[in-house]
This record gives structure tokens, sequence and C-alpha cells, in this order.
């Protein structure tokens, strides 16, 4: 059985993912991707461990060189209401937890942003929403290589 996900709990980590510019837009969900580095040898001269330099280590341990797969999870206003928007999350976090593990990648942080056509759309399609976010990504990273 694949090992359980890692959770992006922290807003810097979520802006972090948004920076890398890598998302895949699906009629369910939008997929966000970011492959983390391990942390380089010597120090890091990258503005994300500026904290880091001032005592405050911003990125954790398990950030820098872990193969883990990090999900987070995100709904906006637009989505409708407290209700609504909790119960996007709770069927983006059941077909993460199905799609994931087998099809992600190692070392790689999400973020599945709920749309207002999350709630009403069925579970098989929004599994394969993911799917093809997912590969889609994956084949994009791949082509820049």
């Amino acid at each position: 059985m694949p090992a359980p996900l890692g959770r992006l709990k922290k807003r810097s980590e979520f802006l972090r993912v948004a920076a890398s510019g890598r998302k895949w837009v699906t009629p369910g969900l939008i997929l966000q991707a970011r492959r983390r580095d391990p942390q380089p040898e010597g120090g890091s001269a990258s503005p994300a461990m500026g904290a880091a330099r001032k005592g405050n280590s911003e990125l954790p341990a398990q950030d820098q060189n872990s193969s883990e797969i990090r999900v987070g999870f995100t709904t906006s206003k637009k989505v409708g209401s407290a209700v609504e928007r909790n119960r996007a999350r709770r069927r983006l976090r059941a077909i993460a937890a199905e799609i994931l593990p087998s099809q992600g990648q190692p070392g790689t942080d999400y973020v599945l942003i709920g749309r207002k056509t999350t709630l009403g759309r069925a579970h098989a399609d929004l599994r394969g929403d993911l799917a093809i976010a997912v590969k889609r990504l994956a084949e994009r990273e791949g082509a820049r290589a």
C-alpha cells in the first residue's frame, strides 16, 4: 500500500507552489504542482531561504530532501458558503487519497483548488479530472527536462 500523503498547511507553502507557475485546469478542479529540490550543499542563495538565514527556518527539514508527496486543498468564497466550501474540500481530499499515491510524482507538492463545479461533478469525473491533470503536468515536466 502506498505511503500516506503529507499535507501543506502553511500559507508560505501554498504560495511557493503557486509561484512555480505549473498548473492544469479541468472542469472540476485546478491542480498546481511544484517539484521540491533537495537542499543544495553549503547553503542556498534562493529568496525562499532568506528567512532561514535570519534564523527563522521557513522550510522544514522534510521539505528540503524528502521524496514524500504533499498536498494542500483550498477553495475560495466563489465556491459558496462555508458548508459548500468544506464539502468541496472533502471531495478533493477523497480523490487525492485515491489518485496521488499511485500517480503523483515523488518529491512534489500539489495544491488542489476547488471550483463551483466541484460540488456537482460526479465522483468518477472528479477522479478523471485529477488523473488527467497529474498526467499532463508530469508530461510538461518531462518536456522541460
